[in-house]
């Protein structure tokens, strides 16, 4: 199992895959087991869109175990939020927002302090 970081400009944390387009996102969703997958919305000028991964979710009812909005766009949040919560299955837990640090450091092996 892996946990996916969707972003084109942030550094990925550490105990993550970075993904920095919706179509290496969509591959990893594909190909692996997804623990936590963690969004962004805007990719880069003229590129999909975190929504086009969340439709590929949908799609094809791959859902991680854990899905985060971590996007600074509250148009790109609110449009994925509606769509997975509407759609998403009951063990498929969805945050409207970015992952706590203390999930982070777990993650990461670090302590919480």
């Amino acid at each position: 199992m892996i946990h996916v970081y969707l972003d084109d400009y942030r550094l990925c944390p550490k105990g993550f895959v970075l993904a920095s387009n919706a179509e290496e996102c969509k591959q990893l969703l594909d190909l692996e087991t997804v623990g936590i997958l963690s969004l962004d919305y805007d990719l880069g000028w003229a590129q999909p869109t975190g929504y086009e991964v969340v439709r590929h979710i949908v799609e094809t009812g791959r859902y991680p175990e854990q899905i985060y909005l971590h996007t600074s766009s509250a148009a790109g949040r609110m449009q994925m939020y509606d769509m997975l919560s509407t759609s998403a299955p009951a063990e498929t837990r969805l945050y409207n927002g970015p992952m706590p640090d203390s999930l982070l450091n777990e993650i990461a092996g670090r302590p919480n302090l």
